[in-house]
């Protein structure tokens, strides 16, 4: 399984609360991580380089490598990161339903209670595989979920991965960013029209 698909997986846990938006953006972060691991792309200073084309068994992951910049200057990795990332978490529920990896399930006892997606091998996503996965770990941590690792685990040994994860970090705090100046916003807004 890819890191973008065992990340979601572990993102779509009931104890974990995610926004799509960050998980979105870590998303386009792990299967740039991947496409790197694959031999697809590699990271020049701030920027994706494409290093080749190798068949891709994964579907999504296809789909990101044609997503590629191929001409010079090729794109920042910020840039992919927004670009890649809108609505990918969308993309990703609706991929792992029709592969059947994700199945429909209703909270509590009454069949029109809350429905929520679960995955369909629970064995197969073992809620501490993630833990001992320095990358996964990592990109879980930037979206708000804590791996209850030691800061004396192992961490990022590859250089690309650490640039790309850190790239991500800065991306979900400026969404944060902007998240809180248009509250800010609409609560100013609201007392104009609320009057003294």
């Amino acid at each position: 399984m890819t890191t973008a698909k065992d990340l979601f997986i572990v993102a779509m846990d009931p104890e974990h609360s995610v926004g799509q938006g960050d998980l979105s953006l870590a998303l386009a972060g792990a299967e740039l991580i991947d496409l790197i691991g694959a031999g697809t792309a590699a990271v020049d200073g701030d920027r994706i380089v494409p290093a080749g084309s190798p068949m891709l068994d994964d579907r999504l992951l296809g789909e990101a490598a044609a997503a590629l910049t191929r001409q010079a200057p090729y794109e920042r990795i910020e840039d992919w990161l927004w670009r890649r990332g809108r609505d990918l978490s969308a993309t990703y529920q609706a991929a792992l339903e029709e592969d059947g990896e994700l199945t429909r399930k209703r909270s509590g006892r009454l069949p029109f209670g809350p429905e929520h997606m679960e995955p369909v091998d629970a064995s197969a996503h073992r809620a501490d595989r993630w833990r001992e996965d320095p990358v996964l770990a990592a990109l879980a941590s930037v979206v708000g979920i804590d791996a209850g690792r030691s800061e004396d685990g192992p961490g990022l040994d590859d250089e690309a991965a650490t640039v790309v994860v850190a790239v991500v970090q800065d991306a979900v705090t400026e969404l944060e960013a902007v998240r809180q100046r248009r509250s800010i916003e609409k609560a100013a807004f609201a007392n104009i029209w609320r009057g003294p």
